[in-house]
């Protein structure tokens, strides 16, 4: 269980946010006791990404800007290590598969 008190401070990742690649327009909020990454617009569906697609997190604060644990796509069906890391108007989120051996940085800013 979560120390509430890192609990309280920890950052917030909830609102809308770009992906620095400029393909991904995606809104993260609780879903239940979990937290959902949904996206709102995709520019290259070529990868079978698309609107309405979600990833389901299940975080627990790690510090004041840190949160970690797995996500799973049930799209692909593929559960993967995750850690966000939030700042004021940026978030940084790193997927890992294969027990953290193959990981994925991918940086975002908020939307306005």
């Amino acid at each position: 269980m979560a120390n509430p008190v890192v609990a309280q401070d920890a950052a917030d990742p909830s609102g809308v946010w770009l992906r620095d690649d400029g393909n991904a327009r995606v809104q993260i909020a609780p879903c239940g006791a979990d937290i959902c990454a949904t996206n709102l617009w995709i520019g290259d569906t070529s990868k079978g990404e698309e609107p309405g697609d979600k990833l389901v997190m299940s975080l627990e604060p790690q510090s004041a800007d840190t949160l970690a644990g797995t996500a799973y796509d049930p799209k692909r069906d593929r559960s993967y290590s995750i850690t966000l890391k939030v700042a004021e108007r940026a978030l940084v989120t790193r997927g890992c598969i294969l027990g953290g051996v193959l990981c994925r940085d991918v940086g975002w800013t908020a939307a306005d």
